[in-house]
């Protein structure tokens, strides 16, 4: 399928929409794609569906953008889980929706591939506001200084094995002071 000619407003109109009605939940599965997403997560069903919502947005910027896009941490999940589905996300979504392969390419590590990724970010919040004519939703697309700090602070947990506590607030900002850059 050839994808929509982004330089013709129509066309890349309906292009968006067709995006945004891809269905990554199977109506068949007992366990669709958004409760995984939201279970393996600890989220909200809601917030997942708009975690998914977010993320089709992410994949069209990756097409439309016109330079390298980088996912917030929640549209980054939902992407790697759809990866895993990968009829849905290569013949369906890519090759059916989108017209095109797109390849998730994760950093190598370092301080230049950080700094980067937070351009790429930055870059990404910027063409996300041309292109939808809408702010990103903070929930889901943290500011750059909020996404720089918490990165590389996630970890996988299972919460069957492990009690989380949270810190108190007057640790974390004794720890951040301590331990920041």
């Amino acid at each position: 399928m050839k994808h929509a000619d982004l330089n013709n407003s129509n066309e890349f109109s309906a292009w968006l929409l067709r995006v945004a009605a891809f269905q990554v939940d199977d109506p068949q599965a007992q366990f669709p794609f958004t409760a995984r997403l939201a279970k393996e997560n600890g989220w909200t069903l809601a917030y997942a569906g708009r975690v998914v919502m977010e993320y089709k947005r992410f994949i069209a910027l990756a097409v439309a953008a016109g330079h390298p896009v980088t996912p917030s941490e929640a549209v980054d999940q939902a992407w790697h889980l759809h990866l895993v589905y990968t009829k849905s996300y290569w013949n369906d979504f890519c090759r059916g929706v989108l017209g095109r392969d797109i390849h998730h390419s994760p950093t190598i590590g370092g301080t230049e591939e950080s700094a980067k990724f937070d351009d790429w970010y930055r870059r990404t919040l910027e063409s996300y506001r041309r292109i939808f004519g809408d702010e990103p939703d903070p929930g889901v697309w943290p500011s750059p200084e909020d996404r720089a700090r918490h990165a590389g602070g996630g970890r996988w947990i299972d919460p069957q094995e492990y009690w989380l506590l949270r810190r108190p607030t007057w640790l974390r900002k004794i720890t951040r002071t301590l331990f920041s850059k």
